[in-house]
């Protein structure tokens, strides 16, 4: 399309990780958690999206250079009209979506939290659409649930379940210093995953015996994990972190068929971080839905967790990152 002057914006967000995980969504509409989650932002794991008005009869998106698919349109369209809804005078421009992930998309690294929290961002700027920080979370939560923790720095909670009212919006619980940790990222296949997270929520909590268990135990952690992160308890609260990775993917490896997004070397990790925690290093590992291992580990031991998940058969690469900030333009 061409692009009509003025109402251009560009934003960057940073992905999350969750050290307790929501895995469902509860029934109804507004792509709502089916249990609450507490993240941690990611400071290396960075989007960066362009939104731009134009006069085009429909919106296009680009991700990554290349066009994208029609359920990722249909998806980036839902937030984009409704903050055409909300945008008065410029409310029938269509927009040009440009996103670039400065890391593997859809491989289980909370690309789309990234790319819906950059998406609000720079969407609302360039409609001129002032929106309070619940506000831009609640929106990037009909993108992405995840999303709506994306929109803020450092440590957050997302409401979930029927406590967590009709439209919930994530919450910071604390600032990107409130601990001297670092999250290690070890990268083993960097492609697109088999089973989106979409999907695979969807089936386990449809198939899965031990999905409702899951949410029980979600719920239980959360809170105690947010209570772990008031008292700055990191043993206590990587420990519950460890217990919701592996709970969730008992879940999900149940339901029929099994979805399975560990791999040999996602175990292998699993091991070596325990390894490394018995030879007193402060260090605790995470999976979220793809076959990547994060270690959550004080600051001072980063480089030698780097340095051993590094050494392991299957990993490609790793990241080691700080506590991030807050969605924001540029």
């Amino acid at each position: 399309m061409s692009v009509t002057a003025g109402g251009k914006a560009t934003a960057r967000a940073h992905a999350n990780i969750a050290l307790v995980k929501y895995w469902g969504k509860r029934a109804g509409a507004g792509n709502v958690p089916a249990a609450p989650s507490l993240s941690m932002t990611l400071d290396a794991l960075v989007t960066e999206t362009t939104v731009e008005l134009g006069d085009g009869a429909t919106d296009e998106v680009e991700l990554d250079g290349v066009a994208a698919g029609p359920d990722a349109v249909t998806r980036v369209g839902r937030v984009l009209g409704e903050l055409r809804a909300r945008a008065g005078s410029t409310s029938t421009r269509m927009a040009c979506v440009k996103s670039r992930n400065f890391f593997p998309t859809a491989s289980g690294l909370a690309s789309s939290a990234s790319a819906y929290a950059a998406l609000v961002t720079a969407a609302a700027a360039a409609y001129g659409v002032e929106l309070s920080p619940e506000d831009a979370s609640r929106l990037a939560r009909k993108g992405s649930a995840s999303a709506a923790r994306s929109i803020h720095g450092g440590w957050v909670l997302l409401p979930g379940g029927d406590e967590a009212g009709p439209d919930p919006a994530a919450e910071p619980l604390a600032p990107p210093d409130a601990l001297d940790v670092a999250m290690v990222v070890a990268i083993t296949d960097p492609g697109p995953k088999k089973v989106s997270s979409r999907d695979g929520m969807t089936l386990t909590a449809e198939t899965s015996p031990y999905y409702q268990p899951w949410l029980a135990t979600a719920r239980a952690d959360a809170a105690a994990a947010r209570a772990a992160l008031a008292a700055r308890e990191l043993p206590r609260l990587g420990e519950l972190m460890e217990q919701s990775c592996l709970a969730m993917h008992a879940s999900a490896l149940a339901a029929r068929p099994g979805v399975i997004y560990l791999r040999g070397v996602t175990l292998d990790g699993f091991l070596l971080v325990r390894e490394l925690r018995r030879g007193g290093r402060s260090c605790w590992f995470t999976a979220d839905a793809g076959p990547h291992v994060k270690a959550l580990c004080a600051r001072a031991d980063a480089a030698q967790v780097a340095a051993a998940l590094g050494a392991l058969p299957g990993v490609t690469r790793t990241l080691v990152s700080a506590p991030g900030g807050k969605a924001h333009l540029v």
